[in-house]
């Protein structure tokens, strides 16, 4: 386990809010915006639930204290989505008043299709109340670019990325040229849209891509940003950020490195290697 964490470590912030803190601080001097995420996922008891939502309140309560931004990332069923939508939307709701107070953003992570339906209902329901979250859409699945509209339509702010799940071919595209093909015709419609979105990816021709058409059509750098993982590609992101390209980077943090790292191992085998890969990358 300790050879697994010591790997691991390059892409988690650590275990405890304490050792996340200067690495948050540290990116903010690099020029990066960061959004916190507190590892964990598919909790299914009522007490755990409202724990987790107060330590969301609480560790952006310590973000606006330190100078921080209050921007974070959250799991629905990490909230109680697995127990009941009441419970969840009410603990998810606890947590976008205390960013809202503090001038902060929440995002809503996406995760396996499974809960696609519940969740983009959730944040439909949150965002006509509280228009301080976004989610999150995944351009494996066939479904995306309907629901890239019905979220535009109700102007909420996206996370575009490939996709993390492995999925069945009914609902999603097996061959990587399918999704990078759906991933750009949605990217353009998102930075044209006039609403400020994520483009979360580490492959560079979407990133030359992107450059291109904000160029082409006018579209000025402050009205999207790029979005990476901690601790992959450091050298692009740092580039990007250099040439003065807005770039957020996510930093999960907590106890559950273990089963997260894992999951993710067994889910898509081709995430791993790709991680296994940048490791002996800057």
């Amino acid at each position: 386990m300790n050879l697994l964490f010591l790997f691991a470590r390059r892409f988690i912030a650590g275990q405890t809010l304490d050792e996340a803190l200067p690495v948050v601080e540290q990116l903010k001097e690099k020029g990066f915006g960061t959004t916190l995420d507190i590892l964990g996922e598919s909790v299914t008891n009522v007490s755990e639930a409202k724990a987790v939502a107060e330590e969301y309140c609480r560790v952006l309560r310590t973000l606006k204290e330190r100078g921080l931004e209050a921007n974070m990332s959250l799991k629905l069923t990490q909230l109680g989505l697995d127990i009941s939508d009441n419970l969840c939307f009410d603990n998810v709701a606890k947590i976008l008043i205390q960013a809202a107070k503090l001038g902060g953003f929440i995002r809503v992570d996406m995760e396996g299709s499974p809960y696609t339906q519940r969740t983009l209902d959730m944040v439909k329901r949150w965002h006509s109340i509280y228009p301080n979250v976004g989610t999150v859409v995944q351009a494996m699945l066939k479904r995306t670019p309907q629901d890239v509209e019905d979220l535009l339509e109700e102007k909420i702010g996206i996370r575009l990325c490939k996709g993390a799940y492995k999925e069945p071919e009914a609902v999603a595209f097996p061959d990587k040229r399918d999704v990078d093909s759906q991933y750009a015709q949605l990217m353009e419609r998102l930075i044209a849209s006039g609403i400020y979105h994520g483009i979360a990816t580490h492959d560079e021709k979407i990133i030359d891509a992107v450059k291109k058409y904000a160029a082409q059509y006018n579209i000025s750098r402050d009205k999207f940003e790029f979005q990476m993982l901690l601790g992959i590609r450091r050298d692009l992101q740092e580039q990007l950020v250099k040439d003065g390209w807005r770039v957020r980077l996510y930093v999960p943090y907590g106890n559950s490195w273990l089963p997260y790292t894992i999951r993710r191992m067994r889910e898509r085998k081709e995430n791993f290697w790709f991680v296994v890969k940048n490791f002996f990358r800057r």
